[in-house]
């Protein structure tokens, strides 16, 4: 058996949580690979919306294992939060034993969200647009070497582990001047540990292998998008990880040749949170008309973002770099009322046209080359079949498949689970 891989591909916020739950009552296990509490990942069923951060979006189907892998930084009060609100809705994932944690998973801890706020702060006006969770700083100790793991929590030396980075921590922060009070913070943070404790700590590289080797599917649960990539994405306005497929990789402890199929997801159009290039973005009466309509406000900060037409460079290079075997396309009801539906195939970049994205994005800007798309004008929210579409919506699919090369096997209609159309 292989792992098949979930991935964005543009700046995050495509919709992965909800195919992840309409997807994994045919897999035995769902595994988040990287990111952190920074994630929103929102899934509607019987009329309940629930916003989940840290914990996989397979956790609604009881027959289903949800592993939280070693690529994560988790911050336990965060987690502690999500499973209460979860028991309080009527899901007790801890009680019905759905949910383990990777012991090599690093945590976050609240001098990491006092470094974030007074990066972010000291960075002005070239602030990246940090969620200010403490992601960042937390990756920063995990490749210095010095960072906490969830299997440390179980070792008699954790307190002085603990004082250590806190110390370290303290140190930093002196620099950029008075340090908040943290009290409260800490306290909640050492209960949450204690909560932690509660769930089974395993390893998760052993885990995810033991699965394939007993033939049973995996799908690996990737947060934000490609373009937020620390290596590959719109650098230094990216997020602290990798969130492709090779980050799946390392992110579970898994060989390259155990990928499978790679599911891809995008928008019908794009949006960004943050900082950093973003070519197609619409700073006019169309682009507030796709936030409204699209209700594009982050699932965990609550922060407007920025909309705009679709970017086929953009795709075409996420799709290249992660491997993309198939695509789902989200939110095309949010196009219902679009006389004309516009599409960036190519761009304008220092007296060439070209059709990737170049190194130099954001100094120097690409202006986008577009290409006018007749639109439906269809209330797609109703439909569950792919034979009830319209044909404008089949001609855009069609486009889309032959320029992206990748066949485009779902559709995303709406919000709730119900809403997925299988091509």
């Amino acid at each position: 058996m292989q792992v098949d891989v979930l991935l964005g591909l543009q700046w995050g916020d495509e919709g992965k949580g909800k195919i992840v739950d309409v997807f994994c009552p045919k897999y035995d296990l769902i595994a988040r690979f990287q990111g952190g509490p920074n994630a929103g990942h929102t899934l509607e069923f019987d009329n309940k919306k629930f916003v989940l951060n840290t914990i996989p979006s397979g956790i609604f189907n009881e027959g289903t294992l949800n592993l939280i892998g070693n690529g994560v930084v988790i911050d336990p009060i965060i987690l502690k939060r999500e499973l209460d609100n979860l028991k309080a809705a009527g899901f007790d994932p801890v009680g019905k034993g759905n949910l383990v944690i990777a012991r090599k998973a690093h945590l976050i801890l609240p001098t990491h969200q006092l470094l974030d706020a007074a990066s972010e702060s000291n960075m002005g006006a070239g602030k990246i647009g940090s969620t200010l969770k403490g992601i960042g700083p937390t990756y920063m100790d995990k490749t210095g070497r010095n960072g906490l793991r969830v299997g440390d929590t179980s070792l008699p030396d954790f307190m002085d582990r603990y004082e250590k980075l806190k110390q370290k921590h303290l140190s930093i922060l002196s620099h950029y001047g008075e340090i908040p009070d943290f009290s409260e913070k800490e306290a909640a943070f050492m209960a949450a540990i204690e909560f932690l404790k509660t769930i089974p700590f395993v390893d998760s590289e052993h885990l995810v292998n033991q699965y394939l080797n007993e033939g049973k599917r995996v799908l690996a649960e990737g947060a934000q998008g490609t373009l937020l990539d620390v290596d590959f994405g719109s650098y230094p306005f990216v997020t602290s990880s990798n969130t492709t497929t090779a980050g799946a990789c390392t992110g579970l402890g898994i060989a390259p040749n155990k990928i499978g199929q790679v599911y891809g997801i995008f928008k019908a159009y794009a949006t960004r949170v943050g900082g950093g290039p973003f070519p197609t973005e619409l700073e006019n009466e169309t682009g507030e008309k796709l936030r409204q309509l699209g209700h594009e406000f982050g699932a965990t900060t609550g922060r407007a973002r920025r909309t705009g037409w679709i970017d086929l460079p953009a795709l075409k290079y996420a799709i290249m770099i992660n491997g993309v075997t198939e695509l789902i396309m989200m939110k095309a009801d949010v196009l219902d009322t679009f006389d004309k539906i516009y599409v960036c195939t190519h761009y304008k970049y220092q007296g060439e046209t070209i059709d990737y994205m170049p190194y130099e994005i954001i100094t120097h800007k690409p202006e986008p080359i577009l290409k006018e798309v007749e639109g439906w004008n269809t209330d797609l929210t109703g439909i569950r079949s792919k034979d009830e579409l319209p044909s404008a919506l089949n001609n855009y699919i069609s486009f889309l498949e032959q320029e992206l090369n990748v066949p485009i096997k779902y559709l995303s209609v709406g919000p709730d689970r119900t809403q997925t159309i299988v091509l």
